[in-house]
């Protein structure tokens, strides 16, 4: 009968409590594990209600002493001001460095913190209001004045500015024709508005104004017949004008000279050779493809 084998025991191991023991063992917990602190004895961390600067705006006194001054002046270091006031470090430390709860809240004139620029943020208002709204280009500037400033902190500046400037609508552009119908229209047919907005684009355009002073004084010749003074002179300033309309225009009267001056001075002219022709025109589309010409020229002399 062969011998049984007798197997070694297990070596012990280390549990999750850190209590060596063997397979058959039985876990306990140590000394130091949370199963061992009663519920009652464990510390619990709770805030402390302190005067906070934010009570400001709820009507606390703007000289109200920051606490973080108050241990200071009992001689606690920035650690301990942290253990105490159970605050985030980055928080007691601007707390430290503030003077008064003011600089915490901002007291300038536009609600917000103190900034880099705040010496020089009535220049930027007043470039802005100019139409300078390149924060690039204002950037420059202020490097150009001996201010060192980020050119983010310019472009969050003039953004703010964007969004409180209040956008103004623009007058519609007035169209070719109207504006053509405004200057050749008699100045005592046109309207109020209609003056209105002449005298604007008088203003706006200077070479709309030097042709709206010689049309009004061609139209002014044609009317009263005064070729025999004035056309010379208005020749002569047409063809010195930037107005290359105008320069072509006074061009093609020198080549018919006699002809304009007799049109501009003298009572007669051409209309009643014009309406003849007109007649007869209109005669001839009427009997086209009706008849020869010996009935045409019946109808046409009858027709006198």
């Amino acid at each position: 009968m062969p011998r049984a084998r007798i197997a070694a025991p297990a070596p012990p191991r280390r549990s999750r409590t850190g209590i060596t023991s063997g397979r058959t063992s039985e876990t306990r917990p140590n000394d130091w594990s949370p199963a061992c602190v009663p519920s009652g004895s464990r510390p619990r961390r709770t805030r402390r209600r302190w005067n906070c600067p934010r009570d400001r705006r709820a009507g606390a006194p703007a000289s109200a002493k920051l606490p973080s001054h108050a241990l200071m002046d009992r001689g606690l270091g920035h650690s301990q001001i942290v253990a105490e006031l159970h605050l985030d470090p980055k928080t007691v430390r601007k707390f430290m460095r503030a003077a008064t709860a003011d600089e915490l809240i901002g007291a300038g004139p536009s609600g917000g913190r103190q900034t880099s620029l705040q010496g020089h943020a009535a220049y930027l208002i007043a470039r802005f209001n100019e139409g300078c709204h390149s924060a690039l280009r204002l950037h420059r500037e202020l490097f150009e004045r001996g201010l060192t400033v980020s050119e983010r902190t310019v472009r969050r500046f003039v953004h703010r500015l964007r969004e409180n400037a209040k956008p103004t609508a623009r007058p519609p552009v007035p169209k070719v024709r109207e504006v053509t119908g405004l200057i050749l229209t008699h100045p005592d047919h046109r309207s109020e508005s209609q003056q209105v907005l002449l005298k604007e684009l008088r203003i706006r355009c200077g070479e709309l104004a030097d042709a709206c002073d010689l049309v009004s004084r061609f139209a002014s010749m044609i009317v009263n017949r005064r070729g025999q003074e004035e056309l010379e002179q208005w020749t002569a300033d047409a063809e010195a004008s930037a107005l290359p309309g105008l320069r072509g225009f006074a061009t093609g009267l020198r080549k018919d000279w006699d002809a304009v001056m007799a049109g501009l001075t003298l009572r007669w002219n051409s209309g009643p050779v014009e309406g003849h022709v007109n007649r007869i025109k209109m005669l001839k589309r009427q009997m086209f493809g009706r008849a020869k010409l010996d009935l045409l020229r019946k109808r046409v002399l009858l027709a006198t």
